[in-house]
Order: structure tokens, then sequence, then C-alpha cells
């Protein structure tokens, strides 16, 4: 892992980051409506992005991605918390300490921007991503916030910026 390289996605990643979210989604069974699988956004990550205090990266090893995740606004909520979103790596990338530098960069963005609070959205079986997101200050909380159209998705969490 020491060739990992974060960066902002370009154009061109975009069928690479969408190939390699359902890839993930599917491995770990998530349904394909009501989560990111559906998602309208997924085949033009980068333009869904390029907006004001929103961004996305792509971890690159070796020339492929294997790893990706972005922080945005919060969909359908009046406050000022961002979403960690679409955060996914394959299986070669995982225990390996790529999640939390991946984490780390985002949540640094997400400061930047002046963000106050971060949520995100998961799944209840998705044990090693939940324990991953609490070795990184984000803690359960009981409701969903704002309105992802991820009805599907039943584990809300939550980390003080």
């Amino acid at each position: 892992m020491d060739q990992v390289v974060i960066r902002e996605i370009t154009p061109e990643d975009n069928g690479q980051i969408a190939k390699l979210i359902r890839e993930v989604l599917l491995e770990m069974g998530v349904p394909k409506v009501g989560t990111a699988y559906a998602d309208k956004a997924l085949d033009d990550m980068y333009g869904t992005y390029n907006l004001p205090k929103a961004t996305y990266y792509a971890v690159v090893e070796n020339g492929k991605i294997i790893g990706c995740a972005g922080v945005a606004q919060l969909d359908n909520y009046k406050g000022n918390v961002c979403e960690l979103q679409k955060m996914y790596l394959l299986s070669e990338a995982r225990g390996k300490g790529v999640g939390t530098k991946l984490i780390s960069v985002c949540l640094e963005r997400a400061r930047e921007f002046g963000f106050e609070k971060c949520y995100l959205e998961t799944m209840p079986y998705m044990k090693a991503a939940q324990k991953l997101y609490q070795n990184n200050g984000f803690e359960y909380i009981d409701a969903p916030m704002g309105d992802t159209g991820h009805y599907s998705c039943p584990v809300w969490m939550l980390k003080t910026l």
C-alpha cells in the first residue's frame, strides 16, 4: 500500500468509480433499491461533486482505482452538516489503513469547507465499516438526518468536526 495516492477525481475516473461502487455493493449484498446502487449520480461522480463545498476522492494504486469517498452538504438538511458519501474500498484495499487515510482526507476537507458536523449512513451488517467509522470519531445516532433517499440504510452516525 506504499504506492497508494488519494486524489480528487477527474471526469475520466467516472467509469472506474461507478464500476467499483456497484461491485462493492453487490459483494456486500446491499439492496439495489434505496441505496447508493440506484443513485443517478453514480455514473457522473465528477459532475455530481463539481460544486462548492463538495469533493470526491479516488484512491489509486499502480494506476487502478481501489477506493473512493467524498463529502458534500447533507441533502435536505438545514444546518452546517456534511455527509461522508459513497465510501467504498475494494477487498484488496481493506484492513491496510487505506480507509483511515481516506476518512482523514475527507474530514480535513470538510473542516476546510467550514462544516461543523459530518453525518453518514450505512448498513447494519457492515460491521468492519462501522468499526472504522467509530475509530475515527463517529458515534451512532437514533434517527436519520436530512433525506438522502437511502431509506434502506438504517444505521446513522455523526461526528463533530
